[in-house]
């Protein structure tokens, strides 16, 4: 279900993040790279993919909990159900936020949605994909009190869709607004990596829990948000974005001597490391000044990219809006084919040279499966014309891809560039 929502709701947030830009032009605040959104929207990308084979852990075990283990059967058609519900959810969603930021391996999943040094509309697509694996015992209170699973998902993805529109720079302070509910100026103040307002600010709709249990802290006119994560990503690639922090801790575990270190780094707050691992590998000191990451890219560099990604995102609308009727090896390969394409956009938009051949080769691979099978990925068969017509379009895109993305002479497996 909130697979095909969040899919029907895309076109309204493109339309939204066109009216952020252009009033950010008007001002002349400009706060969008295009590296930085493609690579954020990639990660809405990659958390709606996983969500489709996550189903089980997101629905699957709240529904099981409701039939066998609740305390109450409550009515799906009651409003005051509904209504209770949503205020559950997000007081139980306050507090898995919260675990987000204070638990080592709950941030390792969290800390994608925060590794934008910029702050807008895509900023809020920047989803992780592996949240769910633990994300989901932080509502298991609604399935015992009864919740049906209708209401669950429902306020659930309310919850979700009204978050999107506190990620931006361009609404001000609310007033009275901003001391009840969840706004843009409380929100910008969670993604600062300031000292004054580190591990703030966790509600999703209401920011009255924030106040309940001293985690709210107003946005100061005299002191500016910087965005960003305490160890910066300094990456376009959606995947080491996922798995940043989980290789990190794993390799302090493996390094630390003693047991009780072992387990205690997985749940320890973020940033903490045993003692004798601090000393042997030291962490690189935290900047508030480091420069922002965003490696040059030319005019026609940014095109291709933003081109090649408008039509892996078509293709993942295409996957998300019909998965229901795919076999599970054509699902799981035209996930596979979108995670691929996302990958190898991430790496020529950090002008690797490896990646120039890696999308050379998913194009040809591309071409000759539409080719060989007549279709794209499962039931939807191409006509000759449309075969022809996609085989061309891989070939004007190879040609492009080497004309724009031209290596350096001397080599060394990046461009002359970087």
């Amino acid at each position: 279900m909130q697979e095909k929502v969040i899919t029907l709701a895309t076109p309204v947030f493109f339309l939204l993040i066109f009216l952020e830009l252009a009033v950010g032009a008007w001002r002349r605040q400009h706060n969008y790279h295009i590296n930085d959104a493609i690579t954020s929207l990639s990660l809405g990308v990659l958390s709606q993919v996983t969500g489709v084979f996550t189903r089980l852990l997101r629905i699957g075990i709240y529904a099981w909990l409701v039939e066998h283990v609740a305390l109450f059967r409550l009515p799906a058609d009651s409003l005051w159900v509904w209504i209770t519900g949503l205020l559950l959810y997000d007081f139980c969603y306050y507090w898995l936020h919260r675990a987000g930021h204070e638990v080592n391996v709950l941030w390792a999943a969290h800390v994608v949605h925060h590794q934008s040094e910029a702050y807008n509309l895509s900023t809020a697509l920047r989803q992780t994909s592996s949240g769910v694996l633990l994300g989901w015992l932080f509502y298991t209170p609604m399935a015992l009190l009864g919740y049906p699973v209708e209401i669950f998902a429902a306020v659930g993805l309310i919850d979700l869709l009204y978050q999107f529109w506190v990620h931006t720079e361009q609404v001000g302070k609310l007033g009275w607004f901003d001391r009840v509910f969840v706004s843009p100026s409380n929100h910008r103040v969670h993604h600062a990596v300031n000292d004054i307002y580190l591990d703030k600010n966790y509600g999703g709709i209401l920011v009255l829990w924030d106040r309940m249990f001293g985690t709210f802290i107003e946005e100061r006119d005299d002191t500016p948000v910087v965005y960003g994560t305490r160890s910066p990503l300094r990456s376009w690639n959606p995947l080491w974005a996922n798995l940043e922090v989980y290789k990190a801790i794993w390799m302090d575990a493996w390094h630390a001597r003693r047991w009780r270190d072992k387990l205690k780094v997985w749940i320890s707050r973020p940033g903490w490391r045993p003692a004798d691992v601090a000393a042997r590998y030291p962490s690189t000191p935290f900047d508030i000044h480091r420069p922002l990451y965003d490696p040059a890219l030319t005019r026609s560099e940014q095109s291709y990219c933003l081109v090649q990604f408008a039509l892996v995102l078509l293709a993942t609308t295409h996957f998300l809006s019909g998965y229901g009727r795919f076999g599970a090896g054509d699902l799981a390969a035209y996930a596979a084919w979108i995670t691929a394409s996302l990958w190898i956009i991430g790496g020529l938009l950090e002008r690797r040279l490896s990646y120039v051949v890696a999308e050379s080769l998913r194009l040809l691979a591309s071409a000759a499966g539409v080719l060989w099978t007549s279709g794209w990925f499962g039931p939807l068969a191409l006509t000759q014309t449309m075969q022809a017509g996609f085989a061309l379009a891989a070939c004007a895109s190879l040609a492009a891809l080497w004309v724009i993305f031209k290596p350096s002479p001397t080599g060394h497996g990046y461009f002359s560039r970087q």
